[in-house]
């Protein structure tokens, strides 16, 4: 046991910061009781059975509208978790060691600059790694009952990263670029604003990015006043829907919403012979959250090199 055990500044940096530890453990044994609380609840009122054999939950069950909507935010939650992260990593964790000038006893226990981050940086991921992962196992078993309603598909901002590995990436970018922020900055509030302000905008760009790595597919069909609009084959993301004319031109689907002329006139008027819907199918998800999740490794690996370097320059 004793060679498992913590030594040197990987049993000071757990030592230091245990209770933040703890309050992470703490927060991951929460959501699971609420989530398996509200799954408990939801079970107490019986799914109506529908005419043709499938079930739904029964207008009445306060249990599922309950976990549907604590889902929802548990979604934004996800989201946030990387800003809160880097936000520690670099302001607590790095910078404060700095500005209150209490590295130095540190460097004076026998340790390199080099080790003293390593041993941060490695307990700030493993750290960091199960919370997630513990996070995105209590979402996935509230989420397998409300799948597919409201903001909760598979595409959602929320649902996409919490069950796919794309979270994880975030994470271990937020600590890399933590690390690295609290080393240039070494002011801990300032650090921690700047990581969140640069996660913050890793996140919105990659998440409007993300449905342009791959094409889309599109289905066609006829256009008249019985036919109604097209649907999203399966279960797919739709990126696009419009109107068809007879030369192959594509036109807005609300450009015959004219006050002024009937629905079937303007149809006319314009030679709408058909309707078009682009959409991603199911399938591409993995193959999205493993480019996007590759994209964050790499900018992990770059804050990474870039925080020893700095940490060299600075601490030779």
């Amino acid at each position: 046991m004793s060679a498992l055990a913590l030594k040197g500044p990987y049993w000071v940096t757990v030592r230091q910061y245990r209770r933040t530890l703890w309050a992470a453990g703490a927060l991951a044994l929460l959501a699971l009781a609420v989530v398996g609380g509200l799954r408990i609840w939801d079970g107490q009122t019986p799914d109506r059975v529908l005419p043709d054999g499938s079930r739904w939950p029964a207008d009445e069950s306060r249990g599922y509208e309950t976990l549907r909507i604590a889902m929802d935010y548990a979604g934004m939650g996800t989201i946030l978790l990387p800003l809160f992260v880097g936000a520690f990593v670099a302001g607590p964790l790095i910078a404060r060691e700095f500005e209150s000038g209490t590295y130095r006893l540190s460097l004076t226990q026998s340790t390199a600059p080099a080790a003293w981050l390593r041993a941060k940086v490695l307990t700030a991921t493993g750290a960091a790694t199960g919370l997630t992962l513990a996070l995105m196992g209590v979402f996935r078993i509230g989420w397998s009952r409300v799948a597919g309603t409201y903001q909760l598909n598979w595409a959602d901002r929320g649902p996409y990263e919490a069950t796919g590995v794309v979270l994880l990436a975030y994470v271990l970018a937020a600590v890399a670029v933590g690390t690295l922020v609290g080393l240039l900055v070494r002011r801990t509030l300032v650090a921690m604003a700047a990581t969140g302000l640069v996660m913050g905008v890793v996140t919105l760009v990659l998440g409007n990015l993300r449905w342009s790595w791959l094409g889309v597919g599109t289905v066609t069909g006829p256009m008249n006043m019985r036919t109604g609009p097209l649907l999203v084959p399966g279960n797919g993301l739709m990126m696009d829907t419009g109107l068809l004319t007879a030369e192959g031109r594509r036109i807005e689907e609300w450009s015959c919403h004219d006050l002024g002329n009937s629905p079937a006139e303007c149809l006319a008027a314009k030679n709408v012979t058909g309707q078009y819907v682009d959409y991603h199918p199911y399938s591409h998800y993995w193959p999205t959250q493993l480019i996007e999740g590759g994209i964050l490794l790499a900018l992990a690996a770059l804050a990474a090199f870039a925080a020893f370097r700095v940490l060299r320059a600075r601490l030779p």
